[in-house]
């Protein structure tokens, strides 16, 4: 298992992702571990190589006895950065991991190349989390847990009851006491509202409209206000709001670490098109354009490919799936056999072909599907005998 040592503490970290791309790492809050972020890492590893580490106390990092402080938690980040030969980095941090993510914008922001505060406060009442670390030590994790459950998500969230809760649940219960009553005193002590305005990263604050935890007015609100230039985002969501309104946290995030498509989307749409078609059909297309066709290839590139397909809102895959039953309900065999086959050499397996082409069944009508399942079964078998 990978760990690094950092303070004579074990910690446990998960780097996942090409070694090309801009590393963002993940902290999650008190009384989870690294797992917290499972929703979001399907989407980010096409854009980011993810750092995931269970904080000290937590997980199967070590749980040293004593109390913690914020600094530490933050000294731990940037000791594992250390050594694991990481400069500089984008961190988002959920509930204690954005009051880490704050300790690290006053004191490493030139370390930091973007900070993602979410659902966490500069400064919270002592008293609530010494009675949080007095019962954990009195009596255990398990008489914590349905008390912390309760302010995971909003009323009525289907969140609340579904596989992620449950999991989040039993990670809380089995949590380590001492680490989880050492992280207890390090926000019992904590009080970073006089800093905040020293941090100069370029700052997004995530906030749930339900959060009962760290609600916005007089805990986001005050990131907001405070941090030079912040952004802020709020979503109707309570404290865990990445894994209540998962797609929304994702898109909350990419749009704020992204560069932007600046100035003609056409060489963005390039790139994009040669990866979804490949190059020889993207060769062939620019050499058979005409003066007359130019325009309308350049069209092509540069709005359906480098302003649509380039959104980061949906995975490629999903894209492709849409765009293969559009094609399909409209008749467009052409461009539907072309995205068949290149679909087929990259993302695609002939079982999403069979779930897409089903949809087509009952959404655009029985012939257009036997049309789309005869071209699709063509291009499989033809997939096969190349493979």
């Amino acid at each position: 298992m990978p760990f690094v040592t950092v303070d004579n503490t074990r910690l446990f970290y998960r780097l996942e992702g090409s070694d090309e791309k801009p590393l963002l790492a993940l902290a999650h809050s008190i009384g989870a571990d690294h797992g917290l972020w499972d929703p979001q890492v399907p989407d980010l590893l096409s854009h980011f190589r993810i750092l995931r580490f269970d904080s000290r106390g937590h997980g199967v990092s070590d749980a040293p006895s004593g109390d913690y402080s914020i600094e530490r938690l933050g000294r731990d980040v940037l000791g594992m950065a250390d050594a694991l030969g990481i400069g500089r980095f984008a961190f988002c941090g959920l509930s204690l991991g954005g009051m880490v993510g704050q300790w690290l914008g006053v004191n490493a922001a030139d370390r930091l190349t973007h900070l993602v505060l979410a659902n966490t406060s500069p400064h919270l009442d002592p008293s609530f989390w010494q009675a949080r670390r007095e019962t954990a030590i009195s009596s255990g994790m398990a008489a914590i847990a349905d008390v912390a459950a309760a302010r995971w998500f909003s009323p009525g969230s289907a969140a609340a009851g579904g596989a992620h809760a449950c999991s989040m649940k039993r990670t809380l219960v089995a949590t380590d006491p001492r680490g989880y009553t050492g992280c207890c005193a390090a926000i019992r002590d904590m009080n970073l509202t006089p800093l905040l305005g020293r941090i100069g990263v370029p700052t997004l604050v995530i906030a749930g409209e339900q959060d009962v935890a760290t609600p916005w007015e007089g805990h986001g609100e005050v990131l907001a206000r405070e941090i030079p230039g912040a952004r802020a985002v709020r979503l109707a969501a309570g404290h865990i709001s990445n894994v209540e309104r998962p797609r929304s946290f994702t898109s909350a995030l990419l749009d704020f670490l992204l560069p932007g498509a600046a100035g003609d989307p056409l060489e963005a749409g390039s790139q994009v098109r040669r990866a979804m078609l490949g190059d020889a059909h993207v060769d062939r297309s620019i050499a058979q354009a005409t003066e007359f066709t130019r325009g309308f290839q350049e069209l092509i590139t540069r709005f359906a490919w480098g302003t649509i397909w380039a959104r980061p809102g949906l995975d490629r895959r999903t894209r492709r799936l849409l765009t293969l039953a559009v094609t399909a309900a409209l008749g467009r065999w052409e461009e539907f056999r072309l995205h068949v086959r290149s679909g087929l050499a990259r993302e695609l397996e002939p079982c999403d072909l069979e779930e897409a082409l089903l949809h087509v069944a009952v959404y655009a009508g029985m012939p257009a599907a036997n049309t789309a399942f005869h071209i699709a079964g063509e291009e499989t078998c033809e997939h096969r005998l190349e493979s």
